[in-house]
């Protein structure tokens, strides 16, 4: 289980550095950070039964921050342009 979580901070720095090469400063630093939580995570060679609580804890945060994030603070169809 503590590869899996090595796997996801390879994936998530790989979306940190595209969201960086396309100056998405802001998102960039927020995979940054994921990316060695997750990495940090990976070697303290915990059960698989607390990184599963981990990882479930870390997917509850994800789905009630994006959802308030569509739901009150997103405008459709306003860019950067």
């Amino acid at each position: 289980m503590d590869r899996m979580f090595r796997v996801l901070g390879f994936w998530t720095g790989i979306f940190a550095v595209l969201f960086f090469v396309g100056d998405m400063y802001n998102m960039a630093l927020l995979f940054f950070a994921q990316t060695g939580a997750f990495v940090a995570l990976s070697y303290l060679n915990l059960s698989e039964r607390v990184y599963i609580y981990i990882f479930g804890a870390y997917l509850t945060v994800f789905f009630v921050g994006f959802t308030y994030y569509s739901h009150f603070l997103l405008v459709p169809g306003v860019g950067n342009h």
